[in-house]
């Protein structure tokens, strides 16, 4: 028997970024699948999120991840620049997003490829692998090309991305039903596990059910 396992993930989320090893690890050691789901980031689904009344968030998160990284050994810097355009004074969110969606749509078309998490590793290595300027020039096509993926044909799918951004709603209403709305989050038969340091919690739990390879 082979599980599937969800994976609810963001390309502006720097914990999705550190859970991504993790994730292709468990296709390895269990008889499961894991399917990525990739949604847009909070920031962009609720704005209000990290409004200014809620900065103490965003705070965390900068102190958070470098120490996380650090201690898992993973090279980290904030992106340059940030998959999304938000003012990081106020935090109020740009109506122009010249990154996130592109991204978003490519993770869609790369899972349908089959190569869902590996795009993911790739790509989310050079955001917040400390890669300046990351979308410009050959990066994405070469993370792409790492990936077994061709850029050029990736970006051709997505040109009309009514499908694609479909694709991305369903994913975010699938998180919302699972019970949760932030990322990383695993899901096995309904069961959310939100977070890249609860994939142990994950792995408990699949043992528990059997699926060890």
């Amino acid at each position: 028997m082979t599980a599937i396992v969800d994976l609810f993930w963001s390309f502006r989320s720097p914990y999705s970024y550190l859970v991504v090893p993790g994730a292709i690890r468990l296709e390895k050691d269990f008889r499961i699948k894991v399917r990525f789901r990739p949604v847009l980031p909070l920031a962009v689904r609720e704005p209000s999120f990290f409004s200014p009344d809620n900065l103490k968030r965003a705070k965390y998160i900068r102190v958070d991840f470098p120490r996380r990284a650090e201690m898992l050994g993973f090279p980290h810097a904030w992106p340059s620049p940030d998959p999304i355009v938000q003012d990081m004074k106020t935090y109020k969110i740009a109506e122009e997003q010249p990154y996130i969606h592109r991204l978003t749509y490519l993770g869609v078309e790369a899972e349908q490829r089959g190569q869902g998490l590996a795009f993911a590793r790739e790509v989310s290595n050079l955001i917040f692998g400390g890669t300046r300027d990351w979308h410009l020039g050959s990066h994405l096509a070469e993370a792409a090309k790492r990936a077994g993926l061709d850029l050029a044909s990736m970006d051709a799918a997505i040109s009309d991305p009514a499908s694609h951004r479909a694709t991305v709603e369903e994913n975010q209403d699938a998180l919302a039903k699972a019970g949760h709305w932030g990322v990383p989050t695993f899901v096995l038969e309904g069961e959310p596990f939100f977070g890249e340091d609860r994939i142990d919690t994950l792995r408990w739990r699949l043992g528990k059910k059997g699926l060890q390879r």
